[in-house]
């Protein structure tokens, strides 16, 4: 215990592991939901964005929604999130990573799997509102991993968080970056590259001292981005290291917040290491469920809600 048992059970198509990861990115209709926008100054003078949404009258907690690898607050998993938020009587602050929202942002660094500072200045920002009694994180593949690292490493955590959800989250980096390599990824690393090497594109021609059109020939995986760009732009001897000290999967131990990890056994994206059975058997405030099917951030059930909405405001209303 808490390994907790699904009875999460999507119709026949959506058993298919890729069937259910693409259309729930590319083909989802999402409700209507209202977003207000606001700009976040950050303490070096880059900048990030945050999409609201609000609940009426509020009931004093938030959701911090944080997306994953390339996405934004745009994206139909994020917005069908905080439509269901909103519906349960949460506010919620949906990030957009830096660099995510449609504006490049000031700095050569962007964002990356364990950058907690940039995480940890929203919650300062949203409790300087003085408003919100209770805070609940939801992160998405690579947000997932972000929250989690966030909640093991900082020798203080805000007392009005309470919760956090994980979904769809690479755990241990190193092996899912493994595990996208294999052959049946080959359209989703293709996807993600395109726009990493875009966006790297932009910085070269605003930092030509840091990046060189020889350095974007040379990225021709997500690893050699790695190496390349996130590593250096990061403070990291090279992707190795990134890998090494950013995984959460070694933070785990030391995350006191009730915490849910929902990741499916059919994602393609996922290694076995991201699946830490053994650990959820010991731990007492970690509750680990891996149902059969979802695949990456995929777990239809109807297309107005899906399984991981309402287990994710399950687990935070308890």
């Amino acid at each position: 215990m808490p390994l907790t048992p699904s009875n999460y059970n999507p119709p026949l198509w959506f058993k298919n592991a890729h069937v259910s990861t693409i259309y729930s990115a590319k083909f989802r209709k999402t409700p209507k939901l209202l977003q207000k926008r606001e700009k976040i100054v950050l303490s070096d003078g880059d900048f990030l964005h945050v999409d609201w949404s609000f609940t009426s009258p509020s009931k004093n907690r938030i959701i911090i929604l944080l997306h994953g690898l390339e996405g934004n607050a745009q994206r139909p998993y994020i917005k069908a999130m905080a439509y269901h938020c909103i519906n349960n009587n949460w506010d919620v602050a949906a990030l957009n990573f830096r660099g995510c929202s449609g504006v490049t942002n000031l700095k050569y660094e962007s964002y990356h799997a364990g950058k907690t500072n940039d995480l940890q200045e929203v919650i300062n920002h949203v409790l300087e509102k003085n408003r919100y009694t209770e805070i609940a994180l939801i992160g998405f593949s690579l947000g997932g991993n972000l929250a989690l690292k966030y909640l093991g490493t900082q020798t203080t955590i805000p007392k009005e968080i309470k919760k956090a959800v994980a979904i769809s989250t690479p755990v241990h980096l190193k092996s899912s970056l493994i595990a996208l390599e294999k052959p049946e990824n080959f359209i989703y690393r293709t996807v993600f590259l395109k726009s990493l090497r875009k966006k790297v594109t932009e910085k070269m021609h605003r930092f030509p001292e840091k990046i060189t059109k020889s350095d974007l020939a040379k990225i021709t995986s997500l690893k050699t981005f790695d190496d390349i760009y996130t590593a250096p732009a990061h403070g990291f001897k090279d992707a190795e290291d990134y890998y090494n000290k950013n995984s959460s999967l070694q933070f785990l131990p030391l995350i006191k917040t009730k915490v849910l990890l929902l990741n499916s056994l059919n994602d393609t994206f996922l290694s076995p290491k991201c699946f830490p059975k053994e650990f959820a058997y010991k731990k007492n405030n970690f509750y680990l469920e891996t149902p059969k099917y979802g695949g990456h951030v995929g777990f239809h059930q109807t297309n107005h809600c899906y399984y991981n909405e309402r287990r994710a405001l399950e687990f935070l209303n308890q």
